[in-house]
C-alpha cells in the first residue's frame, strides 16, 4: 500500500514540477523576451496561467479562512505515514499571545482526535505558553492512545522478516517549565509519565515470549532538567538562529516507575539564510540510555521526525544518533518546496558506532503556510529502507 501510494504521488509531483517549469519559462519569456508574435503568445499564456494559479491559491486561502476563527482554528485532521497509514479526524488549534506586544512569542494549544486505517485511536492535547516577553515558557502534553504497532527487535542490523505485530493502550504525560537565565539560554525541570497496557502480541514472538524488557507493559515516571539555547527569530518558520537542547531524565521507583534507567539527549539545530528566502536547516541529535529501560523507551530512529523513510522504531538500542538537513525554498505565495536528507544509526555501546553502520534516507516535500505566524501543512515523500509518504502539520525541526 505504501509503495503504491508513493508511486501515485511521484507521478503527481512529476506533473506539478513540469507545470512549474512551464510557468517559469513563460514568465521568463514574458519579462525578458523581445517583441514578436511568440513573445505576445507567451504573455497571453502566462497571464492565463497566472490567473488560474492565483484563483487556486485564493480558493485554498478561503478554505483555511473558512475553518478559522478569532480564537480557534478548526481543520480536518488528515495524516499519512507508514506507522499509521491514512488517519482521519479533527484538529482544533489556538494561537495566542500572553500580551498584545509582538515581542512575546506566540503560544499554541492544539487538540487532535484521530482514527487510522490501522485501527489506531489517538487523542492528544498540548500547551506551549510563552510569558513575560519570552522570559518564561511552560509546556504540557497528554496523549491517550490505542495503538496497534510493529516491533523489529533491538539492534542496528535487523531484518524486515523480524517484524512482529503488537497492540498497546497507553497514557503519556509530559510537563516542562523553562526560565530565561541569560539572553537565549533557558533552564528548567521536566516531568514525564507513561503507562502501557500491551494487550496483544504474536504467539512465539519476542514480545509474546517475554524476551524483551517491557513486553508485558510498562509504567515509567521520571524527572530531569532541560537546558535550551534558543535564538530562533520564529518558532514555526525560522530563517536564522539556533535551537540547542540538552535533556537529562532519571526514572526511579520512588517516583512510581517500575523500570530504573536514565536518558540523556542532545539536540542541535541551526538555521541559515542562504539566499533571499531560501533556508538551510541542519540538525544533529543524540540519545544515550543507561540502566534497564523498557523497549518502548530506548533510543530509536525512524518515523516522521527522525529519519523519514524508515519505520518509527525500525532500529532501536541503548544509544542512537541522527543527522538531518533540509533545504527550504519558496515556490509561489504560500507554497514552498523542501529537499531533505538524513543519516543515523543505533548501538548497544557508544564504542560500536561506525561509518559503515549508518542508515541513509532522503526525499522532497511541499509546505503550505496557512497562518501569519508560519504554521504549515506538510507533505513529504521519503526514501530509506522503504518508500514512505507523510502528511502532517508544521516542519520536522
Amino acid at each position: 500500500m505504501d509503495i503504491y501510494c508513493c508511486r501515485v504521488f511521484r507521478r503527481l509531483i512529476s506533473y506539478l514540477w513540469a507545470k512549474l517549469m512551464k510557468i517559469t519559462f513563460l514568465l521568463f519569456m514574458c519579462f525578458f523576451g523581445h517583441g514578436g508574435i511568440a513573445q505576445e503568445d507567451a504573455r497571453k499564456d502566462t497571464l492565463n496561467e497566472s490567473i488560474l494559479i492565483d484563483k487556486l491559491f485564493d480558493t485554498a486561502d478561503d478554505m483555511v479562512g473558512l475553518f478559522s476563527g478569532k480564537s480557534w482554528t478548526f481543520i480536518p485532521a488528515v495524516t499519512y505515514s507508514p506507522e499509521t497509514s491514512l488517519g482521519l479526524g479533527v484538529r482544533a488549534l489556538r494561537i495566542f499571545r500572553d500580551s498584545e506586544t509582538l515581542i512575546t512569542r506566540p503560544s499554541t494549544m492544539p487538540i487532535t482526535f484521530l482514527y487510522t486505517l490501522k485501527k489506531q485511536i489517538v487523542f492528544t492535547t498540548a500547551l506551549d505558553i510563552w510569558m513575560n516577553e519570552n522570559a518564561d515558557n511552560l509546556k504540557a502534553r497528554i496523549e491517550l492512545t490505542d495503538y496497534p504497532f510493529k516491533f523489529y527487535g533491538i539492534g542496528n542490523e535487523l531484518l524486515a522478516e523480524n517484524e512482529e505485530s503488537y497492540a498497546t493502550r497507553y497514557v503519556h504525560f509530559q510537563l516542562e517549565y523553562q526560565k530565561l537565565i541569560t539572553p537565549g539560554l533557558y533552564l528548567g525541570p521536566k516531568y514525564e509519565f507513561r503507562a502501557d497496557d500491551i494487550y496483544q502480541t504474536e504467539t512465539g514472538g519476542l514480545l509474546g515470549t517475554n524476551q524483551v524488557s517491557g513486553s508485558d507493559g510498562q509504567r515509567i515516571s521520571g524527572i530531569g532538567l532541560v537546558l535550551n539555547y534558543d535564538t530562533r527569530n520564529n518558532i514555526f518558520q525560522p530563517d536564522k538562529g539556533s535551537f540547542h537542547q540538552v535533556s537529562v531524565m532519571s526514572f526511579q521507583p520512588f517516583l512510581g516507575s517500575n523500570f530504573t534507567f536514565s536518558q540523556y539527549q542532545l539536540d542541535f539545530r541551526k538555521y541559515i539564510k542562504v539566499y533571499d528566502h531560501q533556508i538551510l536547516a541542519v540538525q544533529a541529535w543524540y540519545s544515550f540510555t543507561a540502566g534497564h529501560p523498557p523497549f518502548q523507551h530506548v533510543s530509536l530512529i525512524g518515523g516522521s521526525d527522525l529519519m523519514r523513510g524508515y519505520f518509527e522504531g525500525r532500529y532501536r538500542d541503548l544509544h542512537a544518533m541522527a543527522y538531518q538537513a533540509e533545504y527550504r525554498l519558496p515556490i509561489y505565495r504560500n507554497l514552498g518546496l523542501v529537499l531533505f536528507g538524513s543519516a543515523g544509526q543505533v548501538a548497544e555501546k557508544v564504542t560500536s558506532y561506525a561509518i559503515n553502520r549508518f542508515k541513509y534516507g532522503g526525499g522532497l516535500g511541499f509546505r503550505y503556510k496557512f497562518s501569519e505566524e508560519g504554521l504549515s501543512l506538510r507533505v513529504d515523500i521519503a526514501f530509506g529502507d522503504q518508500a514512505a509518504f507523510y502528511f502532517g502539520l508544521n516542519e520536522v525541526f
